[in-house]
């Protein structure tokens, strides 16, 4: 375990000590004095809603041994409270995050895999963490803390591990070179490149350009790519004499691919092709787009040397991360895939198609509004209008502002006016599942997060 000191945060941020000892260590930091444990370190953030250095008491009063804060006046009688704790003043709490997790991180010399893509991050992370855990004690994002805030404090919990699986998600340029120059990785995924955010960047080329921020700080890395994605497959084409890169794709020949695929309801089944002896794999989840996700575990785990065989367990024991592609089967019959977490256009396809396996069942899909969108927001809406015809959805269910968009390109197409259901209340969705859905009914519900879809399939659940 190597531990940072608060003579060593002074140091990297700058900061004044206000009271406590420089040889005190910061073990474990935190950013919510709800959850926080005695002697963490903990660090004001300012979000949108609410001010993290205004709590800083709290954090004492509940165990923590330092704060570092900025812009808040101390006055004797906190000094004398707080003789036996450390407090550390900067000028900037994001930036000193950021230094400090820089720093922690370049004290270990491990394995650091990052992972970015318009979708299916967290998944990917998924399973290649559970395929490094195999050989390495593995530390990996919980959730989707993926951001400027999330990640650094990923890494500042780091203690006895052997590798990092880090996720890397973005808004705008800027942003993935900043969170790779704090993990500064040496395995690089990129595992497509969608329309998310497209609203922010404009078009797909520039959002290829964003996440390819994630090689500005890289360390000598092997980057790992989808194959089948048409703008890395180009990239690939006209980069592979500059940079280690090893590929993966189902439809375009790569360094593995998939081949003799069989996919079911709740699992997938393929064969490695040109992986040692083409070992058939099952992924425990449902979706082509998870078999993808597999190649890119493959791929990562020859890369560190581990086991064919215990690259194949690693991914036949993982677990997706909750909200993602959870199915959950209520006491009257009704399944529910639960994949409220966030959308796009592409993992909206890639639900729908999930839900169109289902032949023997009646189809549901409650579907609200993608965000981020901006002036593409109408065509992608539209888009997936088309692909709820095409998917042959017995039932349309929507609630958003653009998801109205869906409803009309879907009766545009001629699904039944009756089939179809525009709701001005959210709450009014339940009500007509309630009335409608038996048994046998399979229901996706998918939106942005935003939409705050996840109070649907917990309120249903709690109906029955």
């Amino acid at each position: 375990m190597k531990n940072i000191t608060v003579k060593d945060i002074i140091k990297i941020t700058k900061g004044n000590l206000i009271i406590g000892k420089e040889d005190v260590e910061c073990i474990s930091f935190s950013k919510d004095t709800r959850t926080i444990n005695e002697n963490d370190t903990y660090i004001g953030i300012k979000g949108e809603k609410f001010n993290g250095n205004d709590y800083w008491q709290e954090a004492l009063d509940k165990g923590a041994i330092c704060v570092i804060v900025e812009n808040i006046d101390f006055n004797n009688e906190d000094l004398e409270k707080y003789q036996n704790k450390v407090i550390i003043k900067v000028e900037n709490t994001h930036e000193a995050l950021y230094k400090i997790a820089e720093y922690k991180r370049s004290l270990y010399d491990i394995p650091v895999i990052a992972i970015t893509g318009s979708v299916g991050k967290t998944s990917t992370k998924d399973i290649i963490a559970n395929v490094v855990s195999q050989k390495f004690k593995t530390l990996k994002t919980i959730g989707n803390n993926n951001n400027n805030i999330g990640m650094p404090f990923t890494i500042l919990n780091l203690k006895d591990e052997e590798a990092m699986v880090l996720e890397m998600g973005m808004n705008h340029f800027g942003e993935i070179e900043l969170l790779s120059k704090i993990a500064k990785p040496n395995i690089c995924v990129i595992t497509n490149i969608g329309t998310s955010h497209i609203g922010n960047l404009g078009s797909r080329e520039n959002i290829l350009k964003a996440k390819l921020e994630i090689l500005k700080c890289a360390i000598n890395p092997i980057v790992i790519v989808n194959n089948d994605n048409d703008l890395l497959h180009n990239w690939y084409e006209n980069n592979k004499e500059k940079y280690n890169i090893l590929t993966y794709g189902i439809e375009n020949l790569s360094d593995i691919n998939a081949v003799n695929i069989k996919l079911e309801k709740e699992y997938s089944i393929f064969n490695c092709k040109r992986c040692e002896k083409e070992k058939l794999i099952k992924v425990p989840v449902a979706g082509e787009h998870f078999i993808l996700n597999a190649l890119s575990a493959i791929l990562v785990g020859k890369s560190l040397n581990i086991d064919d065989e215990k690259i194949k367990v690693g991914i036949e024991k993982f677990e997706l991360t909750k909200k993602r592609t959870d199915i959950i089967k209520l006491n009257n019959g009704v399944q529910i895939i639960n994949a409220t977490y966030n959308a796009s256009p592409e993992s909206m396809q890639a639900s729908l198609k999930d839900l169109s396996k289902f032949k023997e069942n009646r189809k549901i899909a409650v579907l609200g509004d993608m965000l981020e969108l901006g002036d593409f927001s109408e065509e992608l809406h539209r888009k997936v209008g088309e692909e709820v015809y095409k998917n042959k959805i017995d039932i349309l269910l929507c609630y958003g502002e653009n998801s109205i968009k869906m409803i009309e390109e879907t009766q545009r197409l001629g699904m039944k006016k009756e089939n179809t259901h525009y709701f001005q209340k959210k709450e009014d969705i339940l009500e007509y599942l309630k009335n409608n859905m038996k048994s046998g009914d399979v229901i996706l519900f998918k939106a942005s997060n935003g939409m705050k879809f996840y109070e649907l399939v917990e309120n249903l659940i709690k109906s029955e």
